[in-house]
């Protein structure tokens, strides 16, 4: 099997993490084309003794420490930017970001986060704890849950709770989120892609979006239904089966790059 063969399976989800680090899709997607061209070209090689994901992940941040993070600085003037969010999140300091992501968005242990950033395990337990406090520090929301499976909806319910955001409705289709959102504007909508009457939860989002500017979180066991590249895709987007931990920090970043959500933070 040859070197991308091997790294493919990995890209979608290190798009995503890019997406999440520097919060907009263009400038994510940059760091792994630059990344990727990189070991294409030889400039950056996979270290043997490492698993071909945290390699990957390794040679990505020898990019965006190489460019001193200077592919996600944004265009004001560019709508499809997300400007303030992405400077709010440049005021935590890059290492705690970094850490934070890889372990509670990505799935990594420590000791592989400290692998792919070159620092002990011991240190990215603290740097996870202060980006979590720097999030925390956001104000509370009210969550829309779509989801029809009930053991799952409750278990995402708990955690939106433990976080202390308000549940303001669990719809189980299509039409019960469009009559939720009627009632009440939700400030994040946390939504499965197939829904119990046969319906979906991205019409369902899009139906939404086309009337509210909201975070959106997909939680789904069909990624590949969204990670295609061939649209513009969810920045926000966390598999079935999930750990509880993954959802949290999710959320914690979904309301933290959003712009509306910036603007009253500001």
């Amino acid at each position: 099997m040859g070197l991308f063969e091997r790294l493919a399976p990995h890209l979608p989800y290190m798009r995503r993490y890019a997406r999440a680090l520097t919060g907009q899709q263009a400038a994510g997607d940059a760091y792994v084309r630059a990344a990727l061209e990189a070991i294409a070209a030889g400039d950056q090689a996979l270290p043997p003794q490492l698993t071909p994901r945290v390699a990957l992940y390794q040679v990505f941040h020898a990019i965006w420490d190489g460019t001193g993070a200077q592919l996600d600085i944004v265009n004001d003037d560019d709508p499809s930017t997300n400007g303030e969010p992405t400077r709010r999140l440049m005021r935590i300091p890059p290492r705690s970001r970094q850490a934070f992501l890889l372990t509670a968005l990505e799935g990594f242990s420590p000791a592989e986060a400290g692998q792919i950033l070159d620092v002990s395990s011991s240190e990215v337990e603290i740097l996870i704890s202060e980006a979590q406090a720097e999030i925390d520090a956001e104000l509370a929301t009210s969550v829309l849950i779509i989801e029809d499976e009930p053991v799952i909806a409750a278990d995402i319910e708990a955690l939106v709770r433990e976080l202390g955001h308000e549940v303001l409705d669990i719809a189980a289709t299509r039409t019960e989120a469009l009559e939720a959102v009627a009632r009440q504007t939700p400030g994040l909508v946390l939504a499965d892609i197939q829904l119990a009457d046969g319906s979906s939860g991205i019409d369902a989002v899009k139906d939404i979006l086309g009337k509210f500017d909201v975070p959106v979180i997909f939680i789904t066991a069909f990624p590949e239904r969204l990670l295609t590249g061939e649209r513009p895709e969810p920045t926000f987007l966390i598999t079935k089966p999930f750990q509880p931990e993954t959802v949290k920090a999710a959320i914690g970043q979904a309301l933290f790059f959003h712009p509306a959500r910036a603007k009253v933070a500001a």
